[in-house]
């Protein structure tokens, strides 16, 4: 097939949105249009103690004033994996009597112009009395220290734990060798390209909300926001997402100014829009990692693994978010330790509130941070048992003969040659010219350091099932709508390549559809890398109902028992008689048409995995770090589209690199956000990333879901946070830093350190 799975296909989508088409949020315009600005708290933690609104009232164009009161029968945001019961913590649409970071929503003005509304904001006047802020994991666990939820017996809300702690703790103090590490994982902002953005209409006619928003799925935003928030029934919502300028978990969420923009709709019989600017998001889109560990790896003489202890206190932010509780839990916390034989493993996780923004998934969610302290980890062991880091690696990875392999708390690792894919990774990166290379790199006055990371991740949550709806119209164009939703991965590209494979017809006859409640109202959304596993499931499912249906339909039609399908015909066994998929659809209008769900029955995860191997230059004279080298081979089964997967690689390494070298978010210990512009938070631009990723794959099909695939999306982040620095740690002779590892940062370690530098 010329453009079937397995084929380095352009993205169809591109055309659209590199020529000025794309349908983003910000983009949509309706008669009448209000325009909404959410007025934040300046403050971490304080009482609201009076809200005068009348000056802003007063101004021209200012239509609306909306407080506490006149939403106070909505109901909060609700978390969805709550682990803290019965201690709440929910987040009300706007602050009644207290904020508890700085960013919290206290109003809401609707005016005639953007202006107009942010005139109207600054013009509302607010009595705070401040109260005592925590603004650190530190400083929120502290003894007496001051709580942010009344009702909570202190600000670590839960405690939960895998593994069997007793058996664990024998075992390291058995261990011939213990490695202990403190790992410090940076807050960090996803700054999507596309800030949200959020445009309400009401029909008062039918009682139907319309919420157009940039999303990650708009059948799960539809369920949390109708019942929970709005309590009215699901069919008096609909949810529409165009074109999603990055979302990274951070728009899989229900953020105030959702229903917010719906009820001023309501009120004022007007479309309402709220658009975000880049401090909103700084403030408010959830940010990610922000947590502690204290880890221990122990090892008996042969430099094998025979324990596993990580004992994390995770930053909640102020709130429980949504998914927030879950992230280093049950989504990351299960998946500790990775691939290694490991005959224990004991995690226990402290969820701890702070005077700051709620944090949930980012990029990986869980896994990256679980990968990131082990990868660590077993790097210091290497040199402090003076073993190579390759070695001790091949020495621990489990080997195809033992898999399926239970880890012991939680997860089945099913299929894997992980020795087979790091030694491809060492040929990839010239493993054995890296002496030469560092020797080059001396002369130079630089510290050339290697780090490796072999990584491995749970792809494939958040549902059991998936949906696809296909309608075929007259012209024989085959629609295929799905519960998934691109977020700038090539959905439109890969589902139109399997479908085109399936169906033997043109990608250019097929139409996927995506983000419209109205159009499919069931399915999962994109998250967890799950799309092509689940989504492309459905989707061939869907396919393979409406051949079955064709058949039926043609052999009425030709008056024949035997029908087979092929390359868009359906035709009589053994004789020429044909019909097109169009020729059916205009006889039988809506008789192929029909809905498909694609259910696995149990949670079928695909796990991803890889290696990953960085150098780095440091010049100890300025502290500036460059990376020289990026090599790469990932397992992820089949794949669909491999340029598409190499894009997302790239993409997730940059975000990892951001990680690794500059972003990081910070607070004043009052809870002022210090890095709430561009100006203050580093994000990696294109000269900081390597001249080159060498990418290469050693895939072992899924044996899942019907594609053979793994997820690839959060794949690039999780190895190249640890491959990073792990390499700037090498080339500080194995002087621990952690992220972000600023220059400033790096040049005073290489100042204690001593080390030479080039001469004038």
């Amino acid at each position: 097939m010329k453009f079937g799975a397995g084929q380095s296909v352009k993205r169809v989508e591109d055309v659209r949105l590199l020529t000025g088409k794309g349908n983003f949020t910000d983009d949509l315009q309706r008669d009448g249009m209000l325009y909404g600005v959410t007025l934040r708290s300046p403050y971490g933690h304080a009482e609201i103690t009076a809200i005068d609104t009348s000056a802003a009232l007063a101004l021209p164009g200012v239509v609306a004033v909306y407080t506490h009161d006149d939403v106070a029968d909505y109901g909060p945001i609700p978390c969805l994996v709550p682990l803290s019961a019965p201690v709440e913590t929910p987040r009300i649409l706007l602050a009644k009597d207290r904020v508890r970071f700085v960013g919290d929503a206290v109003a809401f003005v609707v005016a005639e112009s953007r202006e107009a509304a942010r005139a109207g904001a600054e013009a509302i006047e607010v009595d705070y009395s401040e109260l005592p802020v925590v603004a650190s994991i530190d400083a929120a666990i502290a003894p007496g220290a001051p709580k942010i939820w009344d009702a909570a017996a202190s600000n670590s809300l839960f405690d939960w734990a895998v593994g069997d702690a007793e058996q664990n703790a024998a075992a390291l103090a058995a261990s011939t060798h213990v490695t202990r590490l403190r790992i410090v994982q940076n807050r960090v902002a996803p700054t999507s390209m596309e800030v949200r953005a959020a445009l309400g209409e009401y029909d008062a006619a039918t009682g139907v909300y319309t919420l157009s928003t940039g999303s990650q799925g708009v059948a799960g935003m539809r369920q949390m926001l109708a019942g929970p928030v709005l309590k009215v029934d699901m069919d008096k919502v609909k949810i529409v997402t165009g074109d999603v300028g990055g979302g990274f978990g951070m728009k899989t969420f229900l953020y105030a100014e959702y229903p917010l923009v719906l009820h001023a709709a309501k009120a004022l019989g007007r479309p309402v829009k709220w658009t975000g600017e880049r401090g909103d998001a700084f403030q408010t889109d959830t940010h990610g990692r922000a947590m502690v560990s204290d880890a221990q790896l122990g090892f008996d003489a042969d430099g094998l693994i025979t324990a596993l202890a990580v004992e994390t206190w995770s930053d909640l932010g102020a709130y429980q978010a949504q998914y927030g509780p879950a992230i280093q839990t049950m989504a990351g916390g299960k998946i500790m330790g990775g691939v290694y034989r490991i005959p224990t493993i004991h995690n226990l996780v402290h969820g701890v509130v702070t005077n700051t923004a709620p944090v949930d998934a980012y990029r990986g969610a869980g896994r990256p941070e679980s990968a990131y302290i082990m990868e660590r980890l077993i790097e210091a062991a290497a040199r402090e048992l003076g073993i190579g880091v390759d070695e001790i690696r091949r020495r621990n990875l489990l080997t195809p003969a033992e898999l399926p392999h239970d880890n012991g708390i939680g997860l089945t690792f099913d299929i894997g040659n992980f020795p087979a894919v790091l030694d491809k990774a060492m040929v990839q990166a010239d493993w054995a010219g890296f002496a030469a290379r560092k020797a080059a790199a001396a002369a130079k006055g630089l510290r050339l350091g290697r780090g490796m990371a072999y990584y491995v991740e749970i792809a494939g949550g958040g549902g059991t099932d998936e949906y696809a709806d296909v309608r075929v119209a007259a012209d024989g164009v085959v629609e295929m709508a799905v519960g998934t939703q691109s977020n700038g991965q090539g959905h439109e590209t890969a589902y139109a390549q399997v479908l085109s494979e399936k169906l033997g017809i043109d990608m250019d006859d097929i139409r996927i559809v995506q983000g419209d409640t109205d159009r499919l109202e069931v399915g999962h959304g994109t998250g967890g890398s799950r799309s092509m596993a689940f989504g492309g499931g459905a989707v061939l499912a869907s396919a393979d109902d409406m051949i079955e249906r064709g058949i039926a339909l043609a052999k009425a039609d030709l008056g024949v028992d035997e029908v087979d399908y092929a390359d868009g015909v359906f035709r009589a066994r053994g004789t020429n008689a044909t019909r097109s998929l169009a020729e059916i659809a205009t006889a039988h209008p809506g008789g192929l048409d029909g809905r498909s769900k694609y259910s696995t029955g149990k949670p079928a995860p695909t796990f991803p995995n890889g290696c990953h191997i960085a150098e780095v230059a440091l010049d100890p004279a300025t502290g500036k770090v460059s990376i020289e080298r990026y090599s790469l081979v990932d397992d992820f089964g089949k794949l669909v589209n491999p340029m598409l997967v190499e894009g997302q690689i790239h993409g997730g390494v940059a975000q990892g690199l951001g990680q690794a070298l500059f972003e990081d978010v910070v607070y004043t210990d009052d809870g002022q956000l210090v890095t709430g512009s561009f100006m203050d938070y580093g994000v990696p631009r294109a000269d900081d990333m390597p001249p080159m990723i060498g990418f290469d794959t050693l895939g072992t099909p899924s044996p899942t879901n019907p594609l053979g695939v793994k997820g690839c999306g959060e794949a690039g982040t999780i190895g190249a946070m640890p491959s990073i620095m792990n390499a700037i740690i090498d080339a500080l002779d194995g002087t621990q830093i952690e992220m972000p590892a600023t220059i400033e940062k790096l040049w005073r370690a290489a100042r204690a350190l001593d080390l030479p530098v080039a001469a004038e």
